[in-house]
């Protein structure tokens, strides 16, 4: 998922915008000036004031790459952030937001506080904690990355013994009220990103946690984008473990209807291909609106297409009528990326069978040459959406100025 961002402070002369050719030099001497405010001890007031300027800073490039510099106050940075009141933690953990936002800042992050991953995880689950969003803001964040992503995985594991730190973060997230003031819609994308990692699909995928079945009713999540994206973008990962497909499709979970509810429309079927949908996604009420969020619609088609690499995957979907869903989303599709994502699996769903021995499609070698032909057709594709979208974005400009039909 893309990057998050906190709006900084108002200005309050330290922002870049203000600079002239000797910018560098000042905004230097400022974080220079405000070290000895955000240290512990000093007054909440002269904490505060500090802390606003650190923000502002964190809102332009030039100020968050002189502050990947300057190690002792990134560790006072991450210190303020974690404080108890009166201590402005709020501004200093966005401030941290907008830092982890740009990924050439991590290592300098990690390097003043190699325990930065579990000191935001404490703060992110702890259920009184105020500002438990922005940690999990800055989290989300940083686990883009790989060797952030394992250092975190690492801070799970070695939780103490009970109850694991996957376990309480999932809990966490699937647990309406769970912190009274912070709602932590983003520890969607923190769960998305550390199931990239194999030892975080296993703990998702163990049949006896029911982790997975807990997470499906969020892919309808009305109040978040952040947190609808995170948990489909984390299904979607999980679907690449074709040997859990069987599961997955199975009456244990059930994801199919999960993944294609969000898809469907208002649209009205004949009686008979009524019946071949799932009870959930028949007769739908004329009001029925899809996934808003372009994204997220094709993280669900892409979920849908890796649990059809088996033959008996691709079975299941053909039987519980996804191809009528799908056929009339590439009709509503307005998103040219997206509809093209929606070709391709209605063309597995339709389209002949494999040959023998090369039935499951993820194990599937491809020769050099045809792969390089593929991607040459990916490249193809791919401009014509980005043509049609620049013939969409000009169309209304040309009728305004009365162009007619020739």
């Amino acid at each position: 998922m893309p990057a998050v961002r906190k709006e900084s402070a108002p200005d309050t002369g330290a922002s870049a915008a203000d600079v002239g050719p000797a910018g560098p030099l000042t905004l230097e001497a400022e974080a220079a000036k405000l070290l000895p405010f955000l240290e512990p001890g000093v007054r909440a007031d002269l904490q505060e004031e500090a802390a606003r300027h650190v923000l502002a800073l964190t809102g332009s490039g030039q100020g968050r790459t002189l502050l990947a510099g300057q190690a002792a106050l990134l560790r006072a940075l991450v210190e303020l952030a974690a404080a108890p009141a009166p201590a402005p933690a709020r501004d200093a953990s966005r401030a941290l937001v907008n830092l982890a936002a740009d990924s050439g800042l991590h290592d300098p992050l990690l390097a003043a506080d190699p325990g930065l991953p579990a000191r935001l995880l404490g703060r992110a689950l702890d259920p009184q904690w105020p500002w438990a969003e922005e940690a999990a803001a800055v989290l989300a964040n940083l686990s883009r990355e790989p060797a952030p992503c394992a250092s975190l995985m690492e801070v799970l594991t070695a939780c103490e013994p009970g109850e694991s730190g996957l376990e309480r973060l999932v809990r966490a997230l699937c647990t309406p009220g769970y912190n009274a003031r912070a709602p932590l819609h983003y520890l969607g994308p923190v769960l998305s990103n550390l199931s990239q990692r194999p030892a975080a699909r296993a703990f998702l995928l163990d049949p006896d946690r029911c982790v997975v079945q807990r997470l499906l009713p969020l892919t309808q999540y009305p109040d978040s984008t952040v947190r609808r994206g995170g948990v489909v973008g984390t299904l979607r990962n999980c679907c690449f473990e074709h040997r859990h497909h069987k599961w997955l499709l199975g009456p244990e979970v059930d994801i199919l209807p999960f993944l294609l509810l969000p898809l469907a429309g208002p649209e009205e079927f004949s009686e008979e291909e009524m019946e071949r949908l799932p009870v959930d996604l028949q007769y739908l009420p004329p009001d029925k609106q899809r996934e808003p969020d372009a994204d997220i619609r094709k993280m669900l088609i892409e979920a849908i297409m890796l649990l059809t690499a088996t033959a008996p995957g691709r079975q299941q979907v053909r039987d519980q009528g996804a191809y009528l869903i799908l056929r009339e989303l590439h009709s509503w599709e307005p998103e040219s990326d997206v509809r093209l994502t929606c070709e391709k699996l209605i063309q597995v769903l339709i389209g002949d069978e494999p040959e023998r021995g090369m039935e499951n499609l993820l194990e599937v070698q491809v020769p050099e040459e045809v792969e390089r032909q593929l991607q040459q057709l990916d490249l193809q594709e791919w401009e014509q959406c980005q043509r049609e979208q620049q013939e969409q974005e000009l169309a209304p400009g040309l009728q305004a100025e009365g162009a007619a039909p020739t």
